[in-house]
């Protein structure tokens, strides 16, 4: 198909064929201007504006060519042409990809496409438009941000579970016949021959690194990118904080210090001390690896969630609980008792309006209010 050197940035097409078929004569105009600017600024500052450092030209292509689906996609959606796109539009873009029958990658693409139109509104055209996606792709998993959060008893009982997942009774508290049960129970999980199984194995099986991970989950709203790139050097266990370097932050755009009970910064000490003991952790900065030595990842995390959700007998069948449960709540809950401020800040938003949106999710607050008013 050939189109005018008009039409054209760097021989990336502005207004393609398909677009065309939505536009009349006026919008087409603005269309192709609002898209030549988002080209030229990709192709030049895209990657890094404040390096001055652009996409490559095949990465600029494919992105422009993935939003021009996704405004084909609202304006058939809406039934009209609409030029600014929210994070509403995107991620009902999310939900329609959900449903199709495509490669996560590939997903994931379309989802990197859309963050870049919103880099380029924050960069470009300095719009304070911060998107986190109710649906995150990857490759090669899918998280779903739940509307289903947490409430303040789930909590409770997921924190009370997670110090009790996994336990085992002391060595010399049971009877041999109890022993050897135990022993054959470990040994499954621990995939290993029953007649392998140690007493450092026994002492393992009583680990705090499940427990801390989920208490820090709870108090810091991690997000499960974060509970990865987890450093033993965000932990100030005297301050009873994390310090998030920029460099390492999911969003790396500043430090952060973000608050720890009292009880889980104790319970971190405990877990340093243990990690210390493990040879897979040896000249390792991770917090927290797998039984198979990697860094925890979305499935890998939800996999822990979902363990300590079922001994904290939470309802996983008929509720929308994922690790972004966790988030969720602790968003839900500072802005309840501290304010948007400081929720913002505990939870790393850099934007007090990315925070609103959990403001109003309790149902206590409301129930409240209906029960003071006449």
């Amino acid at each position: 198909m050939t189109y005018s050197s008009e039409n054209k940035v760097d021989g990336i097409v502005l207004v393609t064929d398909d677009a065309q078929e939505y536009l009349n004569p006026k919008q087409e105009v603005t269309y192709r201007e609002h898209r030549r600017e988002l080209a030229e600024w990709m192709l030049s500052l895209g990657k890094n504006p404040d390096k001055a450092q652009g996409y490559s030209h095949s990465t600029a292509k494919n992105r422009m060519n993935r939003l021009d689906l996704f405004y084909r996609f609202i304006w058939n959606k809406k039934g009209r042409y609409v030029q600014d796109l929210t994070t509403d539009h995107a991620d009902q873009w999310m939900q329609h990809l959900a449903r199709q029958d495509m490669k996560e990658s590939t997903k994931n693409h379309y989802q990197k496409a859309a963050k870049t139109l919103f880099k380029w509104k924050r960069n470009a055209r300095n719009k304070d438009t911060e998107w986190e996606p109710q649906i995150e792709y990857s490759d090669p998993s899918t998280t779903y941000t739940p509307r289903d959060y947490l409430t303040r008893e789930d909590r409770k009982k997921l924190r009370e579970a997670a110090m009790s997942y996994g336990s085992v009774p002391h060595y010399n508290s049971v009877t041999p016949e109890e022993r050897d049960r135990w022993k054959t129970h470990l040994a499954q999980r621990l995939q290993k021959p029953k007649d392998e199984v140690t007493m450092k194995d026994w002492n393992k099986a009583n680990s705090f690194k499940y427990t801390s991970m989920i208490h820090v989950a709870l108090d810091a709203g991690l997000r499960p990118i974060e509970i990865k790139r987890s450093n033993k050097g965000w932990v100030d266990t005297d301050n009873s904080v994390l310090r998030i370097p920029r460099e390492e932050s999911s969003k790396n755009r500043e430090n952060w210090i973000v608050a720890l009970k009292e009880e889980t910064s104790q319970i971190l000490k405990r877990w340093l001390d243990e990690r210390e003991t493990r040879e897979k952790y040896d000249g390792r900065d991770a917090l927290w690896l797998t039984m198979y030595g990697n860094r925890y990842n979305k499935d890998s995390f939800r996999d822990v969630f979902r363990k300590i959700a079922r001994e904290a007998n939470l309802d996983l069948e008929n509720r929308d609980l994922t690790p972004y449960s966790i988030r969720h709540s602790t968003a839900t809950y500072v802005a309840e008792e501290e304010g948007l401020a400081v929720a913002a800040q505990q939870c790393r938003h850099k934007s007090k309006r990315t925070t609103e949106k959990y403001e109003h999710s309790s149902t206590s607050r409301q129930s409240n209010a209906v029960n003071k008013i006449e």
